[in-house]
């Protein structure tokens, strides 16, 4: 008689003092029942923390963790859950038993902010890797030796996956189970759990990007006419000769107040004016374009797709929203008001000159 295959030990590494309720309930989602009608092998799932007991989550809740960090000495996988309080350096215990995880060779996956953790042991030193957009900024100041990505929803680097924020904490962990154990495995728990097996792009398509309002009196009005006539045919030389002044004199006094281009602010203000229609209109794609100033649907597609990472039907399909459409033509009427400080300055500037959102 053939003894059963040992289960595969999952840790969930937990923060003392605030734990994150959702990166655990996805965890305990995925790894805490017996799936093995689905294809999945048998895993024995844990959460673990530096001091065992009762503690609480974000919103309050109050769990039990059984586990001290001796249980990672035996762990295939380990998970390090949103990890709250990133700010402060973890213990040199808690890093050096990632360190000795890693030379065993067992997977670890980093949740959200969890990439601080595995950052401070060393572990993503030249390594591509990702976070939650929110804190990519701060995670690159805090370890310059690391390639952030904020655009994307997960970075497989073999041993070692870093999962952006919240929800990418599904998408990181089906990638795992497809990488490990099949497409048909994970396809089959992604339905169980209701949600797309794979995700088309990344981050950027969730990131909202509001702008401080235009202080230049001259070049708000401006700006303001141009948000409203995102279907013209606007240069740089049409808009000197809204501000009176010269192609050339406009061009500087624009960067001088903005920081940024006037082409790099009109691409952003008509991909968010894009972003509105496909959201809240019925406009088809083409007539999207030709409203925002693209032109054709090829030319949306392309700047959409570049600077989103997803394409305009897909955009909407995951965005749009459940009332009724106003009409083409009403939505359009409300292009340069659609989000706080639209008129303003900068637009998608994070996203034209850094090119967030384009895809591997």
């Amino acid at each position: 008689m053939s003894l059963p295959d040992p289960p595969i030990v999952v840790s969930a590494l937990v923060a003392d003092g605030l734990v994150g309720s959702f990166g655990v309930g996805v965890a305990a989602e995925v790894f805490g029942y017996d799936r093995r009608q689905l294809g999945l092998p048998r895993f024995d799932f844990a959460l673990v923390s530096e001091q065992p007991g009762l503690l609480r989550t974000d919103t309050g809740i109050a769990i039990a963790v059984e586990h001290g960090l001796d249980r990672l000495d035996r762990s295939d996988i380990v998970l390090i859950t949103a990890w709250e309080l990133y700010e402060e350096d973890p213990s040199a215990a808690l890093l050096d038993a990632l360190r000795a995880a890693a030379a065993r060779g067992a997977v670890l996956v980093s949740h959200c902010t969890g990439a601080f953790v595995l950052a401070a042991a060393g572990l993503l030193d030249g390594m591509r890797v990702t976070t939650h957009w929110k804190y990519a900024g701060e995670l690159a100041a805090r370890f310059p030796r690391l390639d952030v990505d904020p655009s994307v929803l997960y970075v497989d680097n073999g041993s070692i996956i870093t999962g952006a924020g919240t929800a990418a904490g599904v998408d990181t962990l089906l990638h795992l189970l497809r990488r490990e154990w099949g497409a048909a495995a994970a396809n089959a728990l992604a339905r169980e759990m209701v949600v797309p097996p794979h995700r088309d792009g990344g981050q950027a398509q969730f990131v909202d990007a509001p702008v401080p309002a235009c202080q230049d009196d001259l070049l708000g009005v401006v700006l303001e006419w141009a948000g409203r006539n995102l279907a013209e045919d606007i240069s740089v030389d049409v808009l000197a000769r809204r501000a009176l002044m010269s192609p050339r004199s406009f061009a500087r006094r624009f960067r001088a107040t903005t920081g940024t281009t006037p082409h790099a602010w009109l691409l952003g203000q008509r991909l968010a004016a894009a972003e509105e229609l496909l959201e809240n209109s019925d406009a088809s794609v083409e007539e999207v374009a030709r409203l925002v100033g693209f032109g054709t649907a090829a030319g949306l597609r392309e700047q959409f797709t570049r600077r989103r990472g997803v394409s305009p039907r897909a955009y909407r399909r995951t965005f749009r929203a459940g009332r009724p459409a106003s009409g083409a033509r009403a939505a359009a009427v409300q292009l340069d008001g659609h989000r706080p400080g639209a008129r303003g300055m900068g637009g998608d500037q994070t996203l034209v000159e850094a090119e967030f959102g384009q895809p591997a």
